[in-house]
């Protein structure tokens, strides 16, 4: 029998980048062939001892979006090539659509769970409200 064996690899990516007033960072995560990305705004231009302190303390305290499947590409060897993909990066601003697309998920996800707990609470608060004018009608009509 021959047995696949399937190598699981995960890569990680924070991108910094000033998106007025604030600076926000981008942590994207790539599992599996899937891609999930948290936005985190740090407020002031963050150092990087700054960023590796906040990584080493929170991440595992980040929400990532829900995972959208992307194209991994191999990674290349060649350092010249390495430094000028990073140079290019560097000169882009912003995030990839597919970070944005996952971001947009994240989004929709928390105003869904949002508009649940609202409801929620509106409907108990209008439960309240009732009971409250039941047990006064109860009182008026003893004679209280």
């Amino acid at each position: 029998m021959d047995k696949i064996n399937k190598l699981i690899s995960a890569s990680g990516k924070l991108t910094v980048f000033f998106e007025e007033p604030f600076w926000v960072g981008v942590f994207e995560c790539i599992s599996d062939r899937r891609l999930s990305v948290c936005k985190v705004t740090f407020g002031a231009e963050p150092k990087d001892y700054e960023i590796y302190d906040f990584i080493l303390k929170n991440y595992y305290r980040l929400r990532f979006s829900p995972a959208v499947a992307t194209d991994v590409k191999e990674a290349g060897c060649n350092p010249k090539r390495i430094q000028r993909e990073v140079r290019k990066q560097v000169q882009n601003i912003g995030i990839g659509t597919k970070s944005q697309l996952a971001l947009k998920l994240q989004q929709e996800q928390l105003k869904t769970e949002r508009k649940a707990v609202s409801r929620e609470q509106r409907e108990a608060e209008k439960q309240r409200q009732f009971e409250l004018k039941q047990q006064k009608r109860k009182e008026k009509h003893r004679g209280r």
